[in-house]
């Protein structure tokens, strides 16, 4: 071989030398049970270090627990299957109605600031607000970190919550979030449930406060197209901005409908 050759044939092995060293590790294997999870959360941690993600929020990840209680509940949401009228018994619609007439009268001048800011009315903001916390009431108590971690391992939705999973850890970093959250089986926290990902994305200070929240969620419907004045009914334009919050069908039409109920219709 020429001493060309021999050149060229060294520079090509450290050009693919150089490439393996500097590409982007596999990502990290998804499991179906806890068996895995230990191991996991090593090959994640090393791709969260590289996309720069503190050295304390890494250890906070690592002290997640594999979240069985959240599976369970991920392989079990029967009640999207029910009918509207099912779901509206099951879930306390006419209770959700009357309490968010009433706190849409004595919390007027809020909802009245809502409205100016963002064009959305009471109405499907305390739909929200009762069918996902009961206005604050419920807002679970598991460990958010340790849910969006097991989702983000268990195959069945890994990449959507892997997604959600670098968004906490950014505003645990940020100071946003602390790795002690608590929230309901699939991560969400705050009055109205916000995913991470949305926090980073439409949250207007902390979800804990229900002002905060609520600014939030009008903020989130108007990022998907929500026009002021405009109806927002099944088939009306505002309807997508709701399928936006919730991708399943009864949960939309049951927030529809129980927002025209507050707001004054029938």
């Amino acid at each position: 071989m020429s001493k060309s050759n021999q050149l060229t044939t060294a520079i090509f092995a450290a050009l693919a030398m150089l490439a393996s060293l500097t590409s982007p590790a596999a990502a990290a294997t998804c499991g179906s049970s806890a068996g895995g999870y230990e191991a996991w959360k090593q090959q994640f941690a090393g791709e969260a270090r590289a996309k720069g993600i503190s050295a304390s929020t890494i250890q906070a990840l690592m002290a997640t627990n594999y979240a069985q209680a959240t599976i369970n509940a991920d392989r079990g949401q029967r009640s999207f299957s029910l009918s509207l009228e099912q779901f509206l018994a099951k879930r306390g619609g006419p209770a959700i109605v009357a309490k968010g007439r009433s706190l849409k009268q004595s919390q007027g001048a809020l909802f009245a600031s809502i409205q100016q800011r963002y064009g959305v009315p009471p109405g499907p903001l305390l739909a929200i607000w009762g069918m996902e916390t009961g206005f604050g009431s419920q807002r679970g108590n598991q460990n958010m970190l340790s849910s969006i971690a097991t989702l983000s391992y268990d195959c069945r939705r890994s990449a959507f919550f892997t997604e959600h999973l670098y968004a906490a850890l950014q505003l645990i970093d940020r100071g946003a979030l602390s790795p002690a959250q608590r929230g309901s089986m699939h991560g969400e926290v705050g009055q109205t449930q916000f995913m991470p990902k949305a926090i980073l994305a439409y949250g207007t200070g902390n979800l804990e406060n229900s002002a905060n929240a609520l600014n939030s969620t009008a903020n989130f419907l108007k990022a998907h197209g929500w026009r002021a004045g405009a109806g927002y009914q099944p088939g009306e334009p505002n309807f997508a901005a709701i399928q936006a919050w919730n991708a399943a069908g009864v949960y939309q039409k049951a927030i529809a409908l129980m927002g025209r109920q507050i707001d004054g219709g029938e």
